[in-house]
């Protein structure tokens, strides 16, 4: 799943380690606990495999010291940016940063495939999701069909469960099972919109 998350960034657009681990976060809930640790592993996985290259981005040049109109505050100034060069670290050297290759576009393309045909695992699910504008509309409709029926299926087992336990379950249990058969049918309404939005779309372009 992370190989995957990767690729789909990367095949947006160029991004460093730090980046990378941010876009993770903010995009894909699932991979918000994404260390550092698992990410590199990965990333090296990936660039041995051929489907990510590193390269190294353009330095960011210093910024343009303004004239003070003081000698001793102008050598003052170059003296904090030339420090502060140092303790980067820099040495005048860029950023490395990693892209998707030829290889690797077709790898996410393979990954995406075959996890369309799961509907049973949530952060797959939605890690697919994210990416679903790269799937074919047939697929797409697909995946989404698959999911509601998985879904349906969830919900008619919870339902068996709390009538089957409704004796034997206190007021908290109850309320809780409850709570997630109603987190199951609003996922269940809010899949049939896509549905329905997805097969819109699919009759407009086939009138």
């Amino acid at each position: 799943m992370l190989e995957l998350a990767i690729l789909g960034l990367l095949k947006e657009q160029e991004l460093h380690g730090y980046e990378l681990k941010k876009r993770l976060t903010e995009t894909l809930g699932a991979f918000s606990s994404v260390s550092f640790g698992s990410l590199y592993p990965a990333l090296s996985r990936l660039e041995a495999a051929g489907a990510v290259k590193a390269v190294e981005a353009n330095p960011t040049p210093p910024p343009t010291m303004p004239m003070t109109g003081s000698l001793g505050g102008e050598a003052a100034a170059w003296r904090a940016r030339a420090a502060g060069g140092r303790r980067a670290g820099s040495g005048g050297r860029a950023r490395k940063v990693y892209g998707i290759t030829d290889r690797g576009e077709q790898l996410f393309e393979e990954l995406l495939a075959t996890e369309s045909a799961s509907g049973d695992d949530d952060r797959n699910f939605n890690l697919k999701l994210a990416f679903a504008r790269y799937l074919p509309a047939e697929a797409r409709l697909g995946m989404l069909e698959r999911r509601r029926a998985h879904l349906v299926e969830r919900l008619a087992q919870a339902r068996g469960a709390i009538r089957a336990r409704r004796e034997r379950l206190d007021e908290y249990s109850r309320s809780l099972m409850e709570h997630g058969t109603e987190a199951t049918e609003r996922d269940i309404s809010w899949l049939d919109r896509l549905i329905a939005n997805e097969r819109s779309e699919r009759k407009g372009l086939n009138p």
